[in-house]
């Protein structure tokens, strides 16, 4: 079960253990062809061609979420800093957002377990309210990390 944090702050923590080692899970989480898989919600997509990355410090990114009556939800942001198998953070939100107003994301990657074969994720999101049952941002990235779980899961499966 994920460990959840919410603050009476703009900001909220989700944490898990993931079952692959930080090396799989960074990948995941940076190489455009892996969003479609699970770079949203339930019962929303994100088109392969909607994805860009430019995973660099000061390199920006872009992909499209598309819910089922079409409805699309463009989202941007700027890297700020990329340390491979360690540490993402980015800003995310709209195309009109100015970047400085844009809430911001960080992921920190962990060993975890004797082996290394298990990873701590810390997903912390700085600049929102979101909280579970929420419906709307909280909620949102929690199905997408579930989601983030069950292609890690497909892909050991391989």
């Amino acid at each position: 079960m994920p460990e959840q944090t919410v603050t009476r702050e703009k900001q909220f923590t989700i944490t898990r253990v993931l079952d692959a080692p930080r090396e799989t899970v960074w990948r995941t989480w940076t190489d455009p062809d892996e969003a479609p898989y699970w770079l949203h919600p339930r019962n929303v997509t994100t088109p392969r061609e909607s994805v860009e990355y430019d995973l660099r410090a000061g390199g920006r990114y872009r992909y499209t979420m598309i819910s089922t009556d079409g409805t699309e939800y463009p989202t941007v942001g700027t890297y700020r800093e990329v340390a491979p198998f360690d540490r993402l953070v980015f800003t995310w939100g709209s195309p009109d957002d100015a970047d400085e107003s844009m809430p911001v994301v960080t992921v920190e990657l962990a060993e975890h377990g004797a082996s290394g074969e298990q990873t701590h994720m810390t997903f912390h999101l700085d600049g929102w309210a979101g909280a579970p049952g929420d419906g709307f941002v909280y909620d949102g990235w929690d199905e997408a990390l579930d989601l983030f779980e069950e292609r890690l899961a497909s892909r050991r499966a391989r």
